[in-house]
């Protein structure tokens, strides 16, 4: 799989203000930017974004991937744009 196809199917299932895609095509890192993270704890956000890719995960397709998970005004406190 892509960055450009990973990125693609995160976008489509989660609504995100930023997303940033790392990796080498097996292992990947994402920072997600996402409202739908309001109120949710990390595991949970974590769990949104596997729940997008769905089998995908179970069939290897993406290997591993790791994530930071920022609703909006966490990612503003932190600087980012």
């Amino acid at each position: 799989m892509t960055a450009d196809q990973l990125k693609a199917l995160i976008a489509a299932g989660l609504p995100c203000e930023h997303l940033r895609l790392e990796g080498d095509g097996r292992h990947w890192f994402a920072t997600i930017v996402s409202p739908a993270f309001e109120g949710l704890r990390p595991i949970a956000r974590h769990q949104r974004v596997y729940a997008t890719l769905g089998e995908r995960m179970q069939t290897d397709e993406v290997h591993a991937l790791s994530m930071k998970t920022l609703t909006p005004a966490e990612w503003a406190a932190q600087g980012g744009a």
